[in-house]
């Protein structure tokens, strides 16, 4: 029975962000990170900050300070979404090894006055036990400081 949206109490957490779950197995980190762009075309932030473990690092390059840990990593999610209707995640190529997930992809940003910008963006990924532990972007920050700001 469901304790919270996506959650089930079983003695351990399950959550959404894993997309179809197989008795036994966990999801491959590809699967992760697919599932995790997905996610921010109608964003929910609980189900996307349960994608993260506990004490994982987002950085956004180029040079800001990093994020760290799940709770923190979704407060600055929100303010981020705070103008946006989502982010449709259209991933061109994506590779992964020994944990690690690279893609290009460009993100279409959808603000809620109807306007979109398109960025291109590298993202990598290291994924620890089926959540993602480290999160860098990689994108050209002239690109959207104007939209954003």
């Amino acid at each position: 029975m469901p304790s919270a949206p996506g959650r089930w109490v079983l003695g351990l957490e399950i959550s959404l962000c894993a997309g179809a779950f197989h008795e036994g197995m966990m999801p491959s980190p590809d699967e992760v990170v697919t599932r995790f762009c997905e996610l921010w075309s109608k964003p929910d932030l609980d189900e996307i900050a349960s994608c993260f473990t506990e004490d994982a690092v987002y950085r956004h390059i180029p040079p800001t300070p990093s994020v760290e840990g799940r709770e923190a990593i979704r407060e600055f999610i929100a303010e981020f979404l705070a103008t946006l209707d989502g982010i449709d995640f259209i991933v061109h190529r994506q590779i992964s090894d020994h944990g690690v997930v690279m893609h290009e992809r460009t993100d279409v940003l959808r603000r809620k006055n109807g306007v979109e910008i398109s960025v291109p963006i590298m993202g990598v990924f290291e994924i620890a036990d089926g959540k993602i532990a480290t999160w860098r972007d990689y994108f050209d920050m002239a690109i959207t400081s104007a939209f954003i700001g």
